[in-house]
């Protein structure tokens, strides 16, 4: 005998997806964490920095045509 909640056979085990909105809610959480953290050591990175200055500046000192 089995229990409402209980799945009978493999076909209910392999086809019961309980749970799966929480696992994918972890996945992409941890996906954007783990880009968040690419991103940040990107921007924080000398070359960006300096990239974003040159930028700045030229844009500075540019004269209008």
């Amino acid at each position: 005998m089995t229990t409402p909640n209980t799945p009978s056979t493999l076909q209910d085990l392999a086809t019961n997806d309980d749970g799966m909105s929480t696992i994918e809610y972890a996945m992409g959480s941890l996906a954007a964490a783990a880009l968040a953290a690419v991103l940040y050591t990107v921007i924080t990175g000398n070359s960006v920095t300096q990239a974003i200055q040159n930028i700045i500046t030229t844009a500075l000192n540019s004269s209008p045509a």
